[in-house]
């Protein structure tokens, strides 16, 4: 938590979480005013969670959410009048602080000079430079004068703008440069803090330790392109240019859009109020992981519940993986009889490859799981420890269905972002619209798209973002040069379903379900559990991910070429 003070009264502060509050007391702050709106990113706590934390310290919480690029004159008067009546001192948070740091140079417009307020701004880290314009009609608004024409600020273009530098973004990104290095290449990316999540899986199982699967985000960003800390609020396709949360515009003349998937937490009545507590849990955050492998570590008996909700989702196996890991070391500790564990799965199959199905059917055997298909998680209670799920079975009549549980690992309905979704980049299901061999977008010619966030009918794994950053990047360059897209992606997708620690069985495929193997069959057998594979998982993928793949190193990612017409 950094906070940053403006005045005696009022401070500024990135994202706080309710562990914050007990110290911003403790400092002598009497307010906290929330600028952010809930569930712009997966680990940003509730304002609701955050107001109950601060009413149990004497703290007075107000919100006045401001969506990204669109700060509004009702936002600003709002937010004066809260100063005006609030108890002081005040601590003001968005996800970074721009934000609130905007709201209150855009109310004191009209009592500084705009160049005192931008250059006090920048002593406390926040540049407002590119909001003068908007600072000097602020302050002649509030004086009566009327500006019948607004003169926009000046864009600076890059030849790319990737937006999003999670692995998809990053790897495109160094792919790009070990083509052309001297491209002028902006990466757009809010967190400071860079995740492997294919290990969270093994953190959950008790395999790895939380900090094998983080890195600082400066760190993995390759060198020759610049880090922009910041969300995008907005594109505009038509002008070539993105809009940042603060209002600022960047130029493009090729863009790349990999900003991953939503994890729709929200979309579980209840679920948020009690994940990380209660028996409740989940892989698919870093934050939770541990608490899934303490879950599992601590259960001797009563029922464990594995769910997976409607397709598409990120890594379609890593629900029942979890299951897997969990039911092995149950096994092993003597313990899995007193056990009854559910998957319940809102689909109707084990896994989307009926090649991969028998071998997992037989750890589903072995381990005694009960398979719940069409059953979709919609509520719980973590308190009482129930969840009810809607049945949509085949030929009968829709219900609902209540469940005790002692464990709950959830994996969440998942979503394109909100951003994409309600931009003009989005198909009619909110991804961003792409043709699948080139992923170039559909509709505009200078943008292509890969990673979770992209429409392509393959599976959403981090196999799949390896194989198509170089796809990517040979369009890219092509187009660049003024051809047309010159590779083709084939739909490559892995899913390494940990059936027991120290096994796996490799499914690896393409679109249209066919099977694309890396290896002979002599050496991993594609439908058998291997602990040949397992050790690719534990010891050398962590390596390939962060030596190979996001340094623009392509090993046995090498793009298929497009045949002519």
């Amino acid at each position: 938590m950094e906070v940053k003070r403006i005045s005696p009264f009022l401070s500024v502060s990135p994202q706080i979480y309710p562990a914050h509050i007990e110290r911003l007391a403790a400092l002598g702050f009497k307010s906290i005013v929330n600028n952010r709106p809930d569930n712009e990113t997966d680990d940003q706590p509730l304002s609701e969670e955050l107001a109950v934390e601060a009413a149990k310290h004497g703290l007075n919480f107000v919100s006045i959410p401001i969506t990204p690029g669109e700060v509004t004159e009702e936002n600003i008067k709002e937010f004066g009048d809260e100063l005006k009546r609030a108890r002081g001192p005040v601590l003001a948070y968005c996800r970074s602080g721009m934000r609130s740091t905007s709201l209150w140079a855009l109310y004191e417009a009209a009592y500084w000079d705009s160049d005192a307020i931008i250059n006090f701004a920048n002593t406390i880290g926040y540049d407002l430079s590119w909001q003068k314009e908007f600072l000097d009609e602020a302050a002649d608004h509030a004086a009566g004068i009327k500006h019948p024409v607004h003169h926009e600020a000046e864009v600076i273009t890059h030849d790319v703008v990737v937006v999003g530098g999670g692995s998809a973004g990053i790897a495109v990104a160094s792919s790009l440069l070990k083509r052309r290095p001297l491209l002028d290449i902006v990466v757009i990316e809010p967190r400071y803090k860079h995740f492997y999540q294919p290990g969270f899986t093994m953190v959950g199982g008790g395999v790895f330790k939380p900090l094998q699967t983080q890195a600082f985000t400066e760190k993995v960003m390759p060198e020759g392109a610049r880090w922009i800390e910041a969300a995008v609020a907005e594109f505009t396709p038509e002008k070539n240019q993105v809009t940042l949360e603060d209002g600022s515009r960047i130029g493009y003349r090729q863009l790349v859009v990999a900003p991953g998937l939503k994890l729709d937490w929200d979309a579980v009545e209840g679920l948020q109020e009690t994940l990380g507590k209660n028996g409740v849990t989940s892989n698919y955050r870093f934050d939770y992981a541990p608490y899934t492998w303490e879950l599992v570590k601590n259960l001797s008996s009563g029922r464990a519940i594995f769910t997976q909700p409607k397709m598409p989702i990120k890594c379609a196996g890593a629900p029942q993986k979890a299951m897997y890991l969990s039911c092995d070391h149950w096994l092993r500790n003597e313990v899995l009889e007193n056990i009854d564990v559910r998957f319940c799965n809102a689909g109707g199959v084990l896994f989307g490859i009926d090649h991969y199905v028998p071998p997992l059917m037989e750890y589903v055997e072995k381990y005694n799981a009960n398979l719940d298909f069409f059953h979709n998680l919609v509520a719980v209670d973590g308190a009482a420890k129930k969840a009810w799920f809607d049945v949509y079975e085949p030929g009968q009549k829709a219900r609902r269905e209540e469940m005790e549980f002692d464990m709950l690992h959830v994996c969440p309905p998942q979503t394109a972002p909100d951003f994409i979704r309600k931009s003009p980049l989005a198909n009619e299901a909110g991804w961003v619209d792409v043709a699948q061999d080139t992923l170039r977008h559909n509709r505009f010619e200078n943008v292509f798209s890969l990673g979770d966030a992209c429409s392509a009918p393959n599976a959403k794994t981090l196999a799949a973002a390896r194989l198509q950053a170089p796809v990517v990047a040979d369009n890219l360059v092509a187009v660049l040069d003024g051809k047309e897209p010159i590779s083709g992606y084939n739909g490559y997708g892995s899913c390494p379903l940990t059936v027991e620690r120290g096994k796996i069985v490799l499914a690896e495929f393409g679109y249209g379900g066919k099977l694309l193997p890396t290896f002979p069959e002599w050496l991993i057998k594609s439908d058998e559990p291997s602990k040949l594979a397992w050790f690719l998982k534990e010891k050398m993928l962590p390596t390939v991910y962060y030596q190979l793949m996001l340094k623009g190193r392509e090993w046995l990612a090498r793009p298929d070429r497009l045949t002519g017409p």
